[in-house]
């Protein structure tokens, strides 16, 4: 069977059910990652002896490999019956996520310049008014390049999950290579690539359109 003959044969209800799945899971642990690493990064600021240990242990997460995080992983879900499937692949993901945002987050609320903040203290404001209602406005732009960065890059770890039972379009992958079915291979590498830089760009226009005015004519 040749190349396009084989493009003819692929189940495309199961190449657009594999790709929803992709972008659920993906969501979920990057949607956790953002509702916990968010106010940690927050906690860094306020407590800042929180921050060299909770970036420390992101960050040696982020060095492990992606199997063996997963490998790490699975003796612990296993005593629930849950050792394979996408608890563990979401876990691993959400963990992998938590670095990009928790340090963009810390970084992003310390690098709002001294002035406002005493403007904002100056007026009454209590520390989480001032938080909430300027220097949040002001980091988000670089909270969201933390979100994209995490993304762009779990995306791809996700797809590694199928490994371990996780679904989404490492199922794909990993179907095609053992049957040497090289047209959904293709199809398969080409989505992954496309969530990747959809998510990316999508994000990015996020990021300008969340960007406070003031902000943007200083850039300009």
């Amino acid at each position: 069977m040749d190349f396009m003959t084989a493009f003819q044969h692929i189940d495309w209800a199961q190449v657009v059910g594999l790709t929803l799945e992709h972008i659920a899971l993906v969501g979920i642990a990057v949607g956790l990652a953002i509702v916990i690493g968010v106010p940690l990064g927050i906690l860094m600021t306020r407590f800042p002896w929180l921050a060299g240990p909770l970036q420390g242990a992101a960050t040696v997460v982020l060095t492990l490999p992606a199997i063996a995080l997963f490998g790490l992983l699975l003796p612990f879900y296993s005593q629930f019956g849950q050792g394979l499937g996408p608890l563990p692949a979401v876990t691993a993901v959400f963990l992998y996520s938590l670095l990009p945002i928790l340090r963009n987050t810390y970084l992003a609320l310390n690098s709002v310049e001294p002035g406002i903040r005493e403007a904002g203290t100056g007026i009454g404001m209590s520390f989480w008014q001032r938080l909430r209602m300027v220097d949040l406005p002001i980091a988000v732009p670089v909270i969201l390049a933390g979100v994209r960065t995490a993304v762009v890059m779990n995306i791809g770890v996700m797809t590694i999950a199928a490994t371990i039972g996780a679904g989404g379009l490492g199922v794909l992958i990993l179907t095609a290579i053992s049957r040497s079915d090289m047209a959904t291979l293709f199809v398969g590498a080409v989505l992954v690539s496309l969530l990747a830089i959809v998510a990316d760009l999508f994000l990015q226009w996020l990021q300008k359109t969340l960007t406070p005015r003031g902000l943007k004519a200083l850039r300009t």
